[in-house]
């Protein structure tokens, strides 16, 4: 029953788990191995904010988030009334909120009827992080650099980790572990660190996506009432225009952003910022700020490249060790898949563990990065399909199945969606890149027979079929199980096991 050699059982439970990294990864990791090790230690290289404001380190936070709904059910499951409580803390609710979404075919307002929380990534991170702190086995160790892995002789498990503290400069130190976790994000060391040691480390899958984002905050008047839940005025990538969107968060706050992949990246100038909304293929949300009030100058971020690492191909890989979260994968935010990934790897590492406790195996850290690549994939391969139209975008990595057909299927089913204003297949459409349902659920024979039927002659039409008949078969489901790649199904078991 043990995780590998040496390591004891404290009232059932392994001794000691080391978590590098304090962000909404890392917390959901150290929840999940509370339930399995006697003690669990966060190391976090900032200090932390004493009331919900943006985390040093996170260039990220002050840019919109939000939960998908497969993100919010995992959430409620590993801390009971998170919604309510992101509530109770200022956070608006969407219930009786419209949604408007406008793209390059028209435009679809539907009313969003749940009640979910909107927030900033400050509240998110600190509701999450204090619920963490309740957990009598869980502490935090802040200000402090992880600068390497501490390993036994031969390699084989790693043993702890080697710190250095930012206040007393140059002391180093090092910290044992049973287990070590890696959710330090886009600026994880484990490759750097693994290479030092020895050990040869695969090539990532690269999207050269050059990203660039500008949101600006504005306060909402007390005598305005604002009944948008969201507002989203898609880009064209063939004509490169910017995508818009405009939503609510706490404290009676609303957010602005403006994106592009491609290198086309938004202004951050004061004067122009406004003046973009007006060039938006919908005038709506430039409308809405005329009654706003500017709380913030807009503010920039840009990422120019995207990975998704193979760790599970390695010959060699130390027990005692996992990787997780942005460090394992990342993906472009629009979707919100960042936040939705984590929570879904926590769920499977949460599986894994209990499966380990009850059932032991050796070498049972590669069976879960297995288990996490493959859940990884369909949410890489959709965010690779949703940017590889851009142009400017390139893909350097494991070939993508399919990809080609996926783009044009894409485009003529949101333009089918659209312009047939059907909103349950709008959402459908939504529903699969947020990883809430597997991608068969939108592309199959009977909805390209309905897309192909709203479009007997056209361009786009001809295309898509041209890409279908690459796909050799005797039907048209034949033609898509050759053309698409196949999903495992852990990728979604755990969703399935929950609902």
């Amino acid at each position: 029953m043990m995780i590998k050699p040496g390591v004891t059982f404290i009232n059932g439970n392994w001794e000691k788990a080391i978590v590098i990294g304090g962000g909404m990864a890392g917390l959901l990791s150290a929840r999940v191995l509370s339930n399995y090790f006697a003690e669990v230690l966060i190391i976090e290289k900032d200090d932390l904010p004493v009331k919900p404001e943006i985390r040093a380190g996170t260039p990220q936070a002050f840019h919109p988030h939000r939960f998908t709904p497969r993100g919010k059910m995992i959430m409620e499951r590993l801390f009971p009334g998170f919604n309510d409580e992101l509530l109770t803390c200022g956070a608006p609710t969407t219930q009786n909120k419209m949604i408007h979404q406008t793209n390059q075919y028209g435009f679809l307002v539907m009313p969003n009827t749940e009640n979910d929380a909107t927030f900033s990534r400050s509240l998110l991170e600190w509701v999450c992080r204090n619920r963490v702190k309740g957990i009598s086995n869980v502490q935090f160790l802040t200000k402090v650099d992880v600068i390497g892995l501490q390993m036994i002789s031969d390699q084989s498990v790693v043993t702890g980790v080697h710190i250095r503290e930012r206040e007393l400069l140059g002391q180093q130190k090092a910290l044992d572990a049973d287990f070590v976790i890696d959710t330090s994000g886009r600026s994880s060391k484990l490759c750097k660190w693994l290479q030092q040691l020895g050990f040869e480390v695969p090539n990532p899958d690269i999207l050269k996506v050059s990203l660039g984002y500008s949101t600006r905050h504005y306060k909402i008047p007390s005598h305005l009432s604002v009944n948008w839940d969201v507002i989203r005025i898609a880009g064209d990538p063939a004509n490169k225009t910017l995508t818009g969107c405009f939503s609510t968060i706490e404290n009676n706050i609303a957010e602005t952003v403006l994106y592009s992949p491609g290198g086309h990246y938004p202004t951050t100038n004061v004067d122009e910022y406004e003046q973009e909304f007006t060039k938006l293929a919908d005038p709506l949300i430039a409308e809405v700020l005329q009654e706003l009030e500017p709380i913030t100058g807009p503010k920039g971020y840009r990422i120019t490249e995207l990975f998704r690492h193979h760790f599970e191909e390695m010959e060699q890989w130390p027990s005692g060790l996992l990787v997780l979260g942005d460090a394992f994968c990342n993906f472009d935010p629009i979707f919100g898949q960042g936040i939705t990934m984590a929570a879904i790897e926590a769920e499977v590492l949460d599986s894994c563990l209990r499966e380990q406790r009850n059932h032991p195996l050796p070498y049972f850290e590669r069976n879960i990065l297995q288990k996490m690549n493959e859940i990884v994939e369909p949410a890489w391969w959709l965010n690779c399909a949703a940017d590889l139209p851009w142009q400017g975008v390139e893909y350097a990595g494991k070939p993508l199945k399919g990809i080609e057909f996926a783009q044009k299927y894409f485009a003529l089913y949101i333009k089918h969606a659209t312009t047939k204003r059907n909103f349950e297949r709008y959402g459908l459409y939504w529903a699969v890149n947020t990883l809430f349902l597997p991608l068969e659920k939108l592309i199959n024979s009977q909805m390209l027979a309905a897309i192909l039927a709203s479009e007997e002659a056209s361009s786009e039409r001809e295309e898509l079929l041209f890409e279908l008949s690459k796909g050799y078969g005797q039907t048209v489901d034949e033609q898509l199980s050759k053309i698409l790649p196949s999903f495992p199904s852990t990728a979604y078991e755990y969703l399935n096991a929950q609902s």
